[in-house]
């Protein structure tokens, strides 16, 4: 389970990276932005505890 929300994080974060370059889909990437920060620090938590 830990693992599949580092690739989601990593996924989130590349589309983020595509979307803030091209400056297409607006709010919704930083949406994306967000949600992938807190699945790598779920990630992180979960390791240490």
């Amino acid at each position: 389970m830990g693992n599949l929300l580092y690739v989601i994080a990593v996924i989130l974060i590349i589309v983020w990276a595509i979307g803030f370059l091209s400056y297409h889909a607006g709010g919704l990437i930083h949406i994306l932005l967000v949600i992938a920060i807190v699945a790598f620090l779920l990630k992180v938590i979960r390791r240490s505890a």
